[in-house]
């Protein structure tokens, strides 16, 4: 339980700090910001300061972000306005408001700042976690990486994952099973935080390439690093990190466009959330880790020049900026909420797959 709510956590504020960098641009530049969320309604409670209200919420995943005219309220009460007029009715007064302050009318190059600072604020929280955990350091440990079909491993109910438990070399787990070559072992294994004690017999007559037991190994952990050069090998790990994801999602999409399907191994939220809590139980370190991965993996994401995404929204400033005026509100709207949709049944199909994939 403890492991969930730390999970829940984490991720809340990868989603969080993406809004904030939404926020802290909009502030930078000036513009109105209507409300900063922590959480999602209901409310618990709110608090004005300045013209920007503070509100605590129920649902705790991430936040939210506000800013004045990001919806074309302004553009929508001039419609409303000129159909009441042709209805012969009065039309409501707009509002006074000082325009300069929202963001549709902010140069497209202000808009393209506000929109790719939740991207730029995912990717420092990724490289920061990342160098946290060169920082921590990993406990070493050594890690069942692979099982011989037909090993007296696989008989036993070994299984790749498993951290051999009172080893920490290769070499010293097989010296010791070597030593004990045809007769009944106890081999004590951590799966999911769980120690789980085996019997297993080692073989006499080895097969040629395999062990006595059949088992393929890794060693992990690594010492902590000094403050600079976790910082600079996490931003390395990140740059890194971000150029692999881009080009899973070019195949990704590739393989949608293609063959109308979606690549094994890519997950939705319920996957996410199962792997890290997975990875938790692990250890810590372990967590922070994928938590660093999981916000380049968002950076990237929103990257995309696609509609509802803050990269598609960037790719909507360019195109007023190469257009020399802003795109029609209601434009926006439809392309933006087509967009939106289509994502929301890419999620949809993904937790389907998840939620089967556990059944």
């Amino acid at each position: 339980m403890l492991i969930a709510i730390i999970v829940i956590l984490g991720l809340s504020l990868l989603i969080l700090g993406h809004e904030a960098g939404h926020f802290f641009a909009a502030k930078l530049f000036g513009l109105k910001v209507e409300e900063f969320g922590f959480g999602f309604p209901p409310r618990i409670f709110a608090r004005k300061k300045g013209d920007t209200e503070y509100s605590v919420n129920w649902l705790p995943f991430g936040g939210f972000v506000k800013i004045g005219g990001e919806r074309g309220e302004f553009e929508m009460l001039d419609a409303d306005g000129a159909r009441n007029a042709k209805d012969g009715t009065t039309a409501a007064p707009r509002p006074p408001v000082d325009e300069s302050r929202l963001l549709y009318a902010q140069p497209a190059w202000k808009k393209s700042v506000i929109m790719l600072a939740g991207v730029f604020m995912n990717f420092i929280l990724g490289w920061l976690f990342l160098s946290l955990t060169l920082m921590i350091g990993a406990p070493q440990a050594l890690l069942v990486s692979g099982i011989q079909a037909g090993s007296p491993a696989a008989a036993v109910g070994i299984a790749p994952g498993d951290i051999v438990k009172g080893f920490t070399s290769a070499q010293s787990f097989i010296d010791f099973v070597d030593a004990h070559k045809g007769e009944p072992t106890a081999v004590a294994v951590v799966r999911s935080g769980k120690e789980i004690d085996f019997t297993v017999t080692p073989r006499i007559v080895v097969p040629q390439g395999q062990g006595a037991i059949g088992v393929a190994l890794s060693e992990t952990g690594a010492p902590g690093e000094s403050f600079f050069p976790a910082l600079r090998d996490g931003l390395v790990n990140a740059a890194v990190i971000f150029w692999l994801i881009l080009a899973a999602f070019g195949a990704l999409i590739g393989q949608l466009f293609t063959h109308a399907t979606l690549l094994q191994g890519v997950v939705g939220p319920v996957g996410i959330f199962g792997i890290a809590e997975e990875t938790g139980k692990i250890g810590l370190v372990y967590l922070l880790q994928l938590l660093g991965v999981i916000s380049v993996n968002l950076a990237v994401v929103n990257l995309i020049p696609f509609p509802a995404l803050d990269g598609g929204r960037f790719a909507m400033s360019l195109v007023e900026k190469i257009k020399g005026s802003a795109l029609p509100y209601k434009v926006e709207a439809w392309v933006n909420g087509l967009g939106f949709a289509l994502l929301i049944l890419l999620m949809v199909l993904l937790t389907v797959r998840d939620i089967g994939g556990m059944i």
